[in-house]
Protein backbone atom coordinates (compact mmCIF):
# COMPACT_ATOMS: atom_id res chain seq x y z
CA UNK A 1 0.00 0.00 0.00
CA UNK A 2 2.70 2.45 0.76
CA UNK A 3 4.43 1.62 -2.60
CA UNK A 4 1.20 2.44 -3.94
CA UNK A 5 0.73 5.92 -2.48
CA UNK A 6 4.37 6.45 -2.87
CA UNK A 7 4.09 5.97 -6.97
CA UNK A 8 1.03 8.12 -6.54
CA UNK A 9 2.77 10.65 -4.71
CA UNK A 10 6.20 10.75 -7.04
CA UNK A 11 4.28 10.94 -9.86
CA UNK A 12 1.37 13.76 -9.19
CA UNK A 13 2.58 16.15 -11.56
CA UNK A 14 2.26 13.41 -13.74
CA UNK A 15 -1.29 12.48 -13.48
CA UNK A 16 -3.03 14.67 -16.56
CA UNK A 17 -0.44 13.68 -18.61
CA UNK A 18 -0.97 9.95 -17.81
CA UNK A 19 -5.03 10.63 -18.07
CA UNK A 20 -4.67 12.34 -21.32
CA UNK A 21 -2.71 9.25 -22.53
CA UNK A 22 -5.46 7.12 -21.73
CA UNK A 23 -7.96 9.43 -23.44
CA UNK A 24 -6.11 10.46 -26.39
CA UNK A 25 -7.43 7.26 -28.62
CA UNK A 26 -11.36 8.06 -27.73
CA UNK A 27 -10.61 12.23 -28.07
CA UNK A 28 -9.09 11.56 -31.20
CA UNK A 29 -11.90 9.50 -32.55
CA UNK A 30 -14.49 11.91 -31.46
CA UNK A 31 -12.88 14.92 -33.20
CA UNK A 32 -12.43 12.80 -36.50
CA UNK A 33 -15.76 12.17 -36.05
CA UNK A 34 -17.15 15.68 -35.66
CA UNK A 35 -14.70 16.48 -38.28
CA UNK A 36 -15.98 14.22 -40.71
CA UNK A 37 -19.30 15.06 -39.77
CA UNK A 38 -18.86 18.73 -40.09
CA UNK A 39 -17.11 18.21 -43.68
CA UNK A 40 -20.37 16.10 -44.57
CA UNK A 41 -22.78 18.54 -43.68
CA UNK A 42 -20.88 21.22 -44.74
CA UNK A 43 -21.00 19.52 -48.62
CA UNK A 44 -24.24 18.66 -48.55
CA UNK A 45 -25.32 22.35 -47.84
CA UNK A 46 -23.63 23.48 -50.94
CA UNK A 47 -24.34 20.93 -52.91
CA UNK A 48 -28.07 21.96 -52.15
CA UNK A 49 -27.06 25.27 -52.71
CA UNK A 50 -25.66 24.90 -56.27
CA UNK A 51 -28.76 22.71 -56.77
CA UNK A 52 -31.22 24.60 -56.18
CA UNK A 53 -29.34 27.71 -57.67
CA UNK A 54 -28.26 25.61 -60.82
CA UNK A 55 -30.52 22.45 -61.78
CA UNK A 56 -33.75 22.74 -59.90
CA UNK A 57 -34.80 24.95 -62.94
CA UNK A 58 -34.65 21.43 -64.64
CA UNK A 59 -34.60 18.67 -62.60
CA UNK A 60 -36.97 19.88 -59.82
CA UNK A 61 -37.08 20.12 -56.08
CA UNK A 62 -36.93 16.36 -55.78
CA UNK A 63 -34.66 15.62 -58.44
CA UNK A 64 -36.85 13.81 -60.58
CA UNK A 65 -37.20 15.73 -63.64
CA UNK A 66 -40.28 17.57 -63.01
CA UNK A 67 -38.84 21.53 -62.65
CA UNK A 68 -40.37 24.66 -64.32
CA UNK A 69 -38.66 23.97 -67.27
CA UNK A 70 -38.90 19.77 -67.96
CA UNK A 71 -38.55 19.56 -71.47
CA UNK A 72 -37.24 22.01 -74.02
CA UNK A 73 -37.99 21.61 -77.84
CA UNK A 74 -35.45 22.06 -80.68
CA UNK A 75 -35.68 22.69 -84.09
CA UNK A 76 -32.94 20.79 -87.08
CA UNK A 77 -32.18 22.23 -90.18
CA UNK A 78 -34.27 19.93 -91.87
CA UNK A 79 -37.81 21.40 -89.84
CA UNK A 80 -37.67 18.24 -87.38
CA UNK A 81 -38.47 19.08 -84.05
CA UNK A 82 -36.75 16.83 -81.19
CA UNK A 83 -38.26 17.47 -77.34
CA UNK A 84 -35.35 17.12 -74.92
CA UNK A 85 -36.44 15.96 -71.30
CA UNK A 86 -35.18 16.78 -68.24
CA UNK A 87 -32.61 13.69 -66.25
CA UNK A 88 -34.67 12.05 -63.61
CA UNK A 89 -32.48 11.34 -61.12
CA UNK A 90 -34.42 9.44 -58.94
CA UNK A 91 -34.26 6.45 -60.80
CA UNK A 92 -30.60 6.01 -61.21
CA UNK A 93 -30.47 5.51 -65.38
CA UNK A 94 -27.93 7.61 -67.30
CA UNK A 95 -27.19 7.73 -70.46
CA UNK A 96 -23.30 9.39 -70.69
CA UNK A 97 -21.16 6.87 -68.99
CA UNK A 98 -18.13 4.99 -69.33
CA UNK A 99 -19.35 1.32 -67.70
CA UNK A 100 -21.46 -0.99 -68.74
CA UNK A 101 -25.04 -0.94 -69.76
CA UNK A 102 -27.18 -1.27 -66.60
CA UNK A 103 -24.35 -0.04 -64.45
CA UNK A 104 -24.31 3.40 -62.68
CA UNK A 105 -21.80 6.15 -64.26
CA UNK A 106 -18.11 7.01 -62.54
CA UNK A 107 -18.19 10.06 -60.14
CA UNK A 108 -15.53 11.19 -63.16
CA UNK A 109 -18.54 10.51 -65.73
CA UNK A 110 -21.26 12.78 -63.59
CA UNK A 111 -18.53 15.74 -63.06
CA UNK A 112 -17.53 15.60 -66.51
CA UNK A 113 -21.19 16.29 -67.39
CA UNK A 114 -21.22 18.84 -65.07
CA UNK A 115 -18.27 20.46 -65.99
CA UNK A 116 -18.86 19.77 -69.83
CA UNK A 117 -22.58 20.14 -70.01
CA UNK A 118 -24.05 17.91 -72.68
CA UNK A 119 -23.65 19.84 -76.84
CA UNK A 120 -27.60 20.14 -77.88
CA UNK A 121 -29.33 19.37 -74.86
CA UNK A 122 -29.23 22.45 -73.33
CA UNK A 123 -27.42 21.26 -70.25
CA UNK A 124 -24.93 24.41 -70.25
CA UNK A 125 -20.75 23.42 -68.76
CA UNK A 126 -20.18 24.91 -65.35
CA UNK A 127 -16.65 24.19 -65.67
CA UNK A 128 -16.02 28.16 -65.73
CA UNK A 129 -19.37 28.99 -62.84
CA UNK A 130 -18.57 26.38 -60.09
CA UNK A 131 -15.26 25.39 -58.15
CA UNK A 132 -14.44 22.30 -58.41
CA UNK A 133 -15.40 21.92 -54.68
CA UNK A 134 -19.04 22.76 -55.57
CA UNK A 135 -19.22 20.41 -58.84
CA UNK A 136 -18.01 17.79 -56.04
CA UNK A 137 -20.55 19.04 -53.40
CA UNK A 138 -23.04 18.82 -55.97
CA UNK A 139 -22.60 15.71 -57.66
CA UNK A 140 -22.91 13.96 -54.15
CA UNK A 141 -26.41 15.78 -53.92
CA UNK A 142 -27.56 14.35 -57.13
CA UNK A 143 -26.74 10.74 -56.28
CA UNK A 144 -28.53 11.43 -53.08
CA UNK A 145 -31.58 11.22 -54.77
CA UNK A 146 -31.61 7.48 -56.24
CA UNK A 147 -31.35 4.25 -53.46
CA UNK A 148 -28.92 2.98 -56.41
CA UNK A 149 -26.01 4.75 -55.04
CA UNK A 150 -26.28 2.62 -51.26
CA UNK A 151 -27.34 -0.68 -52.52
CA UNK A 152 -25.04 -1.10 -56.18
CA UNK A 153 -21.31 -1.73 -56.00
CA UNK A 154 -19.80 0.56 -58.64
CA UNK A 155 -18.10 -1.00 -62.16
CA UNK A 156 -15.93 -0.69 -64.11
CA UNK A 157 -14.93 2.08 -66.62
CA UNK A 158 -14.34 0.62 -70.09
CA UNK A 159 -11.47 0.98 -71.63
CA UNK A 160 -11.19 2.95 -74.20
CA UNK A 161 -8.20 2.24 -77.23
CA UNK A 162 -8.25 4.29 -80.30
CA UNK A 163 -6.50 2.11 -83.06
CA UNK A 164 -4.75 3.62 -86.01
CA UNK A 165 -6.64 4.19 -89.40
CA UNK A 166 -10.11 5.31 -87.81
CA UNK A 167 -9.34 8.09 -90.18
CA UNK A 168 -9.17 6.18 -93.42
CA UNK A 169 -11.97 5.30 -96.60
CA UNK A 170 -11.35 1.82 -95.76
CA UNK A 171 -12.70 2.21 -91.95
CA UNK A 172 -15.54 4.24 -93.08
CA UNK A 173 -16.33 1.71 -95.74
CA UNK A 174 -16.44 -1.64 -93.38
CA UNK A 175 -18.40 0.27 -91.02
CA UNK A 176 -21.15 1.61 -93.64
CA UNK A 177 -21.33 -2.82 -94.10
CA UNK A 178 -21.08 -2.80 -89.84
CA UNK A 179 -24.47 -0.17 -89.96
CA UNK A 180 -25.94 -2.48 -92.55
CA UNK A 181 -25.42 -5.91 -90.83
CA UNK A 182 -26.43 -4.50 -86.98
CA UNK A 183 -29.59 -2.86 -88.75
CA UNK A 184 -28.93 0.69 -87.37
CA UNK A 185 -30.87 1.85 -90.28
CA UNK A 186 -34.03 0.31 -88.63
CA UNK A 187 -33.92 3.67 -86.68
CA UNK A 188 -31.20 6.00 -88.16
CA UNK A 189 -31.97 5.51 -91.77
CA UNK A 190 -30.25 4.49 -94.60
CA UNK A 191 -28.75 7.32 -94.80
CA UNK A 192 -28.34 8.19 -91.46
CA UNK A 193 -30.92 11.38 -91.19
CA UNK A 194 -33.36 9.52 -88.59
CA UNK A 195 -36.02 8.14 -90.86
CA UNK A 196 -35.84 4.91 -90.62
CA UNK A 197 -39.29 2.37 -90.58
CA UNK A 198 -38.74 2.70 -86.76
CA UNK A 199 -38.47 6.17 -85.93
CA UNK A 200 -41.84 6.48 -85.02
CA UNK A 201 -42.37 4.19 -82.54
CA UNK A 202 -39.26 4.86 -80.23
CA UNK A 203 -40.44 5.61 -76.82
CA UNK A 204 -37.93 5.62 -73.83
CA UNK A 205 -38.37 4.01 -70.51
CA UNK A 206 -40.60 6.67 -68.94
CA UNK A 207 -42.89 6.29 -71.86
CA UNK A 208 -41.64 9.38 -74.09
CA UNK A 209 -41.62 9.50 -77.55
CA UNK A 210 -37.58 9.69 -78.54
CA UNK A 211 -35.97 10.60 -81.97
CA UNK A 212 -33.47 8.41 -83.23
CA UNK A 213 -30.01 10.62 -84.17
CA UNK A 214 -29.78 12.30 -87.54
CA UNK A 215 -26.24 11.96 -87.89
CA UNK A 216 -25.81 14.88 -90.68
CA UNK A 217 -26.68 17.28 -88.26
CA UNK A 218 -23.26 17.42 -86.97
CA UNK A 219 -21.85 15.94 -83.49
CA UNK A 220 -23.64 13.65 -80.68
CA UNK A 221 -24.64 14.70 -77.29
CA UNK A 222 -22.02 13.06 -75.60
CA UNK A 223 -19.17 14.61 -78.30
CA UNK A 224 -17.82 13.67 -81.41
CA UNK A 225 -14.35 12.49 -80.93
CA UNK A 226 -13.36 9.11 -81.81
CA UNK A 227 -13.40 8.12 -78.42
CA UNK A 228 -16.61 9.67 -77.42
CA UNK A 229 -18.43 7.64 -80.27
CA UNK A 230 -16.69 4.14 -79.56
CA UNK A 231 -17.89 4.50 -76.03
CA UNK A 232 -21.64 5.68 -77.03
CA UNK A 233 -21.83 2.85 -79.24
CA UNK A 234 -20.16 -0.08 -76.28
CA UNK A 235 -22.17 1.35 -73.39
CA UNK A 236 -25.45 2.19 -75.54
CA UNK A 237 -27.73 5.05 -74.10
CA UNK A 238 -29.85 3.43 -70.64
CA UNK A 239 -33.27 4.26 -70.86
CA UNK A 240 -33.52 4.94 -74.59
CA UNK A 241 -33.83 2.52 -77.03
CA UNK A 242 -30.03 3.17 -78.20
CA UNK A 243 -28.30 -0.75 -77.59
CA UNK A 244 -24.98 -1.17 -75.67
CA UNK A 245 -23.07 -2.91 -78.15
CA UNK A 246 -20.34 -4.53 -75.81
CA UNK A 247 -20.96 -8.23 -76.84
CA UNK A 248 -21.62 -7.63 -80.54
CA UNK A 249 -20.04 -6.16 -82.85
CA UNK A 250 -16.18 -6.86 -82.33
CA UNK A 251 -13.95 -4.19 -81.19
CA UNK A 252 -12.85 -3.88 -84.40
CA UNK A 253 -16.19 -3.74 -86.15
CA UNK A 254 -17.23 -1.26 -83.74
CA UNK A 255 -14.43 1.23 -84.47
CA UNK A 256 -15.06 0.49 -87.67
CA UNK A 257 -18.68 1.74 -87.18
CA UNK A 258 -17.23 5.08 -85.66
CA UNK A 259 -15.58 5.53 -88.84
CA UNK A 260 -18.58 5.19 -90.83
CA UNK A 261 -21.06 7.20 -88.37
CA UNK A 262 -17.87 10.27 -88.50
CA UNK A 263 -18.66 10.88 -92.22
CA UNK A 264 -21.62 10.88 -91.94
CA UNK A 265 -21.11 13.51 -89.58
CA UNK A 266 -19.01 14.65 -91.83
CA UNK A 267 -16.59 15.25 -88.60
CA UNK A 268 -13.75 12.93 -89.92
CA UNK A 269 -10.35 14.14 -88.40
CA UNK A 270 -11.99 16.85 -86.64
CA UNK A 271 -10.06 17.86 -83.01
CA UNK A 272 -11.44 18.20 -80.03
Amino acid sequence: MRKVKGFFKKYRGMMPVFFLMLLSPALMATLQKTKDAYGLTHEIDTGKKVYQERCLICHGVEGNGKGPVDVVRRAEKTGRIIEIYSRDFTVGVFKFRSTPTGCLPTDDDILGTIADGIERSFMPSHKEVLSSEEREAVKEYIKAFSFRWEEEDPCDAITVKKPEGVDSPAFAEKGKMVYKEMKCWECHGYQGVGDGPKADDLKDDWGKQIRPFDFTTGALKRGSSPENVYITFTTGLDGTGMPAYEDSPSEEDRWHLVAYTLKLMKLKGRAE
